[in-house]
Order: C-alpha cells, then structure tokens, then sequence
C-alpha cells in the first residue's frame, strides 16, 4: 500500500487526488495532509482519511482545527502550523510519495523539503520549478528524489517520450486552450471583470491558475516547467492553442515522427498516472469518443494581445533570478486583479515593467531566489498602489 502526503489538500488538485483514493483504498493510505485555511474542508478530509499527520498555514488556523475536531481525533493526528509545519510534513518518514498541489510560490519550500527526504514527488506546483528549478532538479538528483510531472501538459510529454531515447527528441509541442478571451484584443479586454475571467470553458481549477490561463502566463509557466523537467532548451518547446484540450502535448522526434497524448480534459488522469506510475488505475476518467468531438483545431498564440506567454520566454533566456520575478510579479498582479484594484490589460503590464527593472543574478543559492521574489513582489506592490494614488 502506498503512503501518500497531500500538499495543498483543500485545493482543486488535492480534492482531485482525494477522489482518486477514496476509489481505490487498497491502494493508498493517506498519510499527510496540508492546506492553507480551509480549515472546514480539512476537518472533512481527516474524519474520513485519517492522516497520520495534518499542517496548515497559521497557529489560529491550528487552534481552530484541533477545537472542530475534539479531543479525540487530536490526540491521535498530530496538527501542526506554518511554513514550516507543512515542510515538515512533506518531509515524514511516514509517506513515500508526496503530490505537491500547493498553488503559487508558497509551494517552494514544503517541495523541496520533500525533493530533500529523497521522496518521488507528483508536482502540481509549477512556480517551485519556475523560480528555483535549477536548484530543484539539483536536489532532486543530490538526494535520490524522483520527480513525476502531475500539470497535464507535462504528464502527457512524459507518457509520450516513455520508452524512446531522450537524444532522439526533437521538440515538444504544448498545447494551451487559449482560456476564455481566444481572438480578443487588449482593446476589448480592459473591461474584463473577474467573474468573466474565471469562466474557463474547459477546466475547472482555482482562481489564481484560472486568471493565468486566461492571460496565457500558465502556458508561459509551463515553458520553464518543461525546460527543466525535460532539459530543453526554449526554442525546442513550442506553444499552440488548441481549444478543445484534447490533445494535452505532443513529442516530435528526431525523425520528425510524433506522439501525441489525448484525453478528455480531466485533471485525475495525470494525477492517478503520478500516484501509481509506472502502472495504471482502471477506469479513471471519461473514454475518449473522438467522432463526438468531431474536429480538433490549433492556432499560433497571439502574443501582441496575450504577452505573458513571451515574457515567460524572454524570462527563461534571461535566466537566473528572472524566472522569480516573473512569477511573483504576477501572483501580486492577479491577486490585485482579483481584488478589483487592476485591469486585466494591467497584469501584463506591471509584469513587464518588474523585469525590466530587475538586475537578474545568478540562481544557484535559495536565499538568492527568495530575495529576487520578495523584491519583485514589493515592486509590483508599489506599482498597484501608485496606480491607484493617481486614479
């Protein structure tokens, strides 16, 4: 049976995974589970799991969790809180694979705390590859790690090059379903509200990587993700949008030849394949009926009206610390949007401004990375608040 932590629980991953579980029980015990402050969820998900060990963000959030769920349940599920309580989760004895589903940069620290024990790691964070990769994929081979791509794009490269040789890749092709404003202009988007914006027409998933899908900064995301995961460089990892999200990424080969992945979008496929690699659960998600669909379409990204897509690029070939602040720049910039304090338009714009006045510095120390996230996010603070001064 296989000992399973969760990070980020609560969240559209986790609930994902704890589905998968529930389904399976013979298969997996669940042994660890950390969120944020969802803290009725969590009550849920430990009455019904019973994890050896729970964390969450804050010590109230602690106090308030071990009140919910009585003397009883709290005398045998050791709670504990903070940064640190959720790394030290994710780094239990008690578990063998640990699935990363904390969203944003908040995830870094409890993934390679983990990617430290020597665990196999399903990563559904893909800012701790985007802001520390070169250190991720450092530790990862230091310490025995074994990382499994859980974002569907990279799931489906991973299934697609299973078998074949790596020196025979040519590229890959990751596909995007354009989010909800596919042939819009910047013109016509400075009116989007929020609402509008979190309607994606194919996926579920949280707010925040529901507005980076819609601003094309996920598919940006998941270039640096690919880069290295796969060790590509940025001009063999290619971007079409493709609406109908069935094809999740193809791998070109040397021959020109190419295989691609195709499903229904439905994010426990790739999370069952994480959890059971290298077998296969049965019956996971809805058949594939292809003569329902119909017709499978592909477009090149518009970057003149969705410039996050190439800010992520030139942020990969610059390299170093720039990566982080791309990342940080935007969780400020959503959040703010979320709030209603920006535009949509004004995502991309305080990103690009963030760079460009970012003196990037080599990312080989952890400490070097956090410093370039907590100025980048400070600048794009500043930028949010002057905008608002002047309005």
């Amino acid at each position: 049976m296989k000992r399973i932590a969760i990070l980020g629980s609560t969240g559209s991953i986790g609930r994902s995974a704890l589905d998968i579980i529930a389904r399976h029980k013979g298969e997996f015990k669940v042994a660890a589970l950390t969120a944020g402050n969802n803290i009725a969820l969590l009550e849920k998900q430990m009455k019904f799991f019973s994890p050896d060990v729970v964390a969450v963000a804050g010590e109230s959030d602690a106090r308030e969790l071990k009140m919910r769920v009585g003397k009883k349940i709290a005398g045998s599920v050791e709670i504990l809180s903070g940064q640190d309580g959720i790394a030290e989760a994710a780094a239990r004895k008690n578990s063998g694979f640990v699935l990363s589903a904390i969203v944003g940069a908040a995830g870094l620290i409890p993934t390679l705390s983990a990617i430290r024990s020597g665990k196999t790691v399903g990563l559904a964070n893909k800012e701790a590859l985007v802001m520390a990769g070169r250190i991720l994929m450092r530790e990862a081979k230091k310490h025995g790690a074994t990382i499994l791509p859980v974002d569907s794009e990279h799931s489906a490269v991973f299934q697609c090059i299973e078998g074949h040789r790596k020196s025979r890749l040519r590229r890959i092709i990751l596909t995007a379903s354009g989010g909800p404003f596919v042939g819009r202009t910047l013109l016509d988007m400075e009116r989007i509200s929020p609402r509008e914006a979190l309607k994606h027409p194919r996926w579920k998933m949280g707010e925040k990587i529901t507005i980076d899908s819609a601003t094309l900064m996920n598919k940006g995301f998941e270039v640096i993700e690919a880069h290295h995961l796969f060790a590509l460089p940025s001009d063999k990892i290619d971007v079409v949008i493709h609406p109908q999200c069935i094809i999740h990424s193809v791998a070109e080969f040397s021959d020109r030849s190419c295989i691609a992945q195709l499903s229904v979008p439905d994010m426990r496929g790739p999370i069952a394949y994480a959890l059971t690699y290298p077998k296969r659960l049965d019956n996971v998600i809805d058949g594939l009926s292809l003569h329902k669909i119909g017709s499978l379409t592909f477009a090149k990204p518009d970057n003149r009206d969705f410039p996050c897509l190439s800010y992520a690029y030139m942020a990969l070939k610059a390299g170093g610390t720039m990566p982080s602040v791309l990342n940080a720049a935007n969780e400020v910039a959503v959040r703010a949007f979320l709030k209603g304090y920006i535009r949509f338009t004004d995502i991309p714009a305080i990103i690009r401004k963030a760079m460009l006045r970012h003196k990037v510095r080599p990312d080989t120390k952890l400490e070097v990375v956090l410093e370039a996230d907590n100025w980048a996010r400070a600048e794009a603070e500043e930028m949010i608040y002057s905008s608002r001064e002047t309005k």
